[in-house]
Order: C-alpha cells, then structure tokens, then sequence
C-alpha cells in the first residue's frame, strides 16, 4: 500500500473516532483521537519529524496560547462574571437579560475567543438563573448560541476562523468586519426571537437583577483590564495600519502574547493559571497539523482536492458544507482540510467557510466544543441540555442564520 493511501487510512480512522469519541467501553477525547492520528503517520514514515515540525503553525499555537492565559485570569480573578453582572443589572424582565445575554456574550466571543467565554460563562448564567428564579435551559441556550454566533465576526472568536485568516490576505479584521459584522448581528436577534418563540410567556415575566457580586482577586482583575486593554489597542492599531501604512504589519499572535504577558510577568498567579490552561486544545492543534500535513501531501488526496475544487465554487455550497460536514468531522479539522482547495477562489468563500463551520455550533450538540463545554460544566452544577432541547431551537435558528449570511455574502 502506498504512503498516500495509508495516510488517507489513517486520517479517515481519526475522522470516524473524532465523530464516534468511543470504541466499546473505551471513550476518547478528541485530542487524543488526532494525537494518535499524528503520532500514526509519523510512525509509519508518511511524514518526517521535521516535516512535522515545519507543518505546526506557529502563530496559530502562540495565538491559543496567549488567549488562553488570559481566558484563564479573567475565570480566575472573577472579573468576567462581575463585568457581565453588571451589564445585565439592567435588565426588567427575561427577555431583557436574554437580549444582553446574547449580544454581551457574542461581543466576549468576538474578543476573547468562544471557548474561553464558554468556560467563564456557564457558571455566570446558572448563577442569575437561581438569583431570578428562572429556568436554567433558556439562558444556557442563549450562551451558546451567543459565542457561537458572536464569534463568525472577528478572525479571533474561534480557531477556525483563526486558520482562516492566517491564510487570507489582507487585513483579516478589516475582512471578517466587513463581510459578516452586519449579519452577526442580526443572528444575534434571531436567535433571541427562537429562544422566544420556544419560550412563550417567559420572556415576559418581571424580573429584580442581582447585585454583582465582588471581585475574587482584585490584583489579578488589574492586570486583566491591563491586558485587555493592550488587546484592543493592538486590534485597533492592526485595523489603522491597513488603512494608514499598508505596508506595515504584525501578527495576530503578538496580540494574544502581548495580552498574556502582564499576567505571566506581574502575576503571583502565574504558575497556578498554567496549570490550568487548556493544553489539551494545543495538543489537538498541534497533532492536527502535522496529520493534514501528511495527508495533504499524498497523491491521493491531491486529485481528490483536483476534483472538489471544481464542486466548492459558490457561497451557498461553502455554507452547506461547512454547517452540516462539521457534524461529522467537527469544524476545526473540516476547516483545515477545505482551506487548501479554496486557494484563490475569493474572499467570499473564506468568509462563508468562516460563518458555515462556525454555525454549525448552532445546529447540533457537537457541532462545537464551545456547546460541550457549557453542557459539562452545567452538570457539574446540577443542569443540562438534552439532545432534542439543544436542536429543537437550533434547527430552524441555523437555517435562519445560514440564509441571512448567505444573502449578505452573495449580494453585498
């Protein structure tokens, strides 16, 4: 058998298992699925170890990295939960603090990446739920419908769109805003008229916000403003220079450091904000680069992408491709694989791939990790969402979005 071929097996086999996460009593996490994937092909001699080294993308890994560190501080020195109590204090009745909900927690998204404020998040809407007396579900879909819709637009709300605009040319702020900004927000709407639709009298029933609560580590909650406010500086210094000095530039990744580093530097913290950060995410990434590395170069694979090129030629079949094959394979992979067969197809295509993978979040349970996040740490708490009561809103919420940014990328 060929090396191609055997590292087409071997991707196939990790694809099935990232859909499956279990083989008799055995479970896996998607990380260890692609880590396997990785360490397959190495060991079978599809891809060198400096090949493998060469295919990690640097920027893509320090980017996780620094957001992730932040991510952490924010959780951990309670200044996420305090800062969106005090957004939704306003709030009279449910549908009000649904509303701020949904747009605070995509706004978070778009910043800070979906993941991380799907972490910090689902303690946050649990606790209003027993502060309110209201039903946990509604406010848990509106979280995850939130930072799945808020982060199609910016290239940082979550790592596909990340992987998108490292390959893009341009200014991916510049881009991502002005293809999918206006769309975004109007799925942001939507998807407060289906959680309304499949909450009827709810959403009008009066409500006395909580207070918010005080801070957890004043210290540490400093140094995040710090490092938030470098965050933003940078993202608008990198959207100025397109406009102002084309020719200069810098990457997505010394944004994310430069917003770790006040906490790494200055924090007593440090060490205990580590170890607890997400370096299973990073293995997968890293481990997945180095399998579609492998896969990408064989023979096989390159007349199969000679004849999808020919196929993936319309915002319409991106946007279906990319909500309903990320059921399959999950987004980030999916992704990954499509990037390569949409060089020089436009920009419009890399912006429905964005939207497509990303929106899939919205349709099934394991359409993102973001949903199993908020879904695990619920449970921790006592709550969940089942299957039907996830896909129930999320159904007819993604067809709605799919439609609304397939009109805006095909007229606009």
């Amino acid at each position: 058998m060929g090396q191609g071929v055997v590292s087409l097996w071997i991707l196939g086999a990790v694809l099935v298992l990232v859909a499956v996460r279990k083989v008799g009593p055995l479970s896996f996490a998607i990380w260890q699925v692609m880590a396997a994937g990785a360490a397959a092909v190495l060991l079978t001699g599809q891809i060198s170890p400096a090949e493998a080294l060469r295919a990690v993308n640097a920027d893509v890994m320090l980017f996780l990295f620094g957001m992730f560190v932040l991510g952490e501080a924010l959780c951990a020195s309670g200044l996420m939960s305090r800062l969106s109590m005090v957004l939704c204090g306003g709030a009279r009745n449910v549908g009000q603090l649904v509303g701020i909900l949904l747009f605070s927690m995509g706004f978070f998204s778009a910043l800070l990446m979906n993941d991380t404020v799907a972490i910090i998040g689902t303690p946050l809407v649990l606790f209003l739920a027993r502060r309110c007396s209201i039903p946990p579900k509604p406010l848990l879909l509106a979280l995850a419908f939130a930072v799945t819709i808020g982060s199609v637009a910016s290239p940082i709300g979550n790592p596909q769109n990340l992987l998108i605009a490292l390959a893009s040319e341009g200014n991916p702020f510049v881009t991502f805003f002005r293809y999918l900004n206006l769309p975004t927000v109007i799925c942001l709407g939507a998807a407060w008229l289906v959680l309304r639709f499949f909450h009827p009298g709810l959403f009008d029933r009066p409500l006395s916000a909580p207070s918010p609560e005080p801070v957890k580590d004043p210290a540490l909650a400093r140094l995040c403003l710090v490092a938030m406010g470098l965050v933003m500086a940078l993202i608008v210094l990198k959207v100025a220079l397109f406009f102002i000095r084309p020719g200069v530039d810098f990457p997505l990744s010394a944004i994310a450091l430069a917003g770790c580093l006040p906490i790494l530097l200055f924090s007593p913290r440090r060490v205990s904000i580590l170890k607890d950060l997400d370096w299973s995410t990073l293995a997968f990434f890293a481990a997945m680069f180095v399998l579609m590395a492998a896969a990408w170069g064989s023979a096989p694979f390159q007349r199969l992408a000679g004849q999808a090129r020919t196929r993936l030629d319309s915002v319409s079949e991106i946007l279906a491709a990319g909500v309903l094959v990320s059921q399959v394979v999950s987004n980030v992979p999916f992704v990954a694989l499509s990037l390569p067969l949409l060089q020089g197809v436009g920009v419009k295509a890399a912006m429905a791939l964005a939207a497509g993978s990303t929106l899939a979040g919205n349709l099934f349970i394991l359409g993102a990790a973001s949903n199993v996040i908020i879904i695990q740490n619920a449970e921790k708490r006592g709550e969940t969402l089942t299957f039907w009561e996830f896909a129930r809103p999320g159904i007819p919420l993604t067809a709605a979005c799919a439609g609304i940014y397939g009109l805006f990328l095909t007229v606009f």
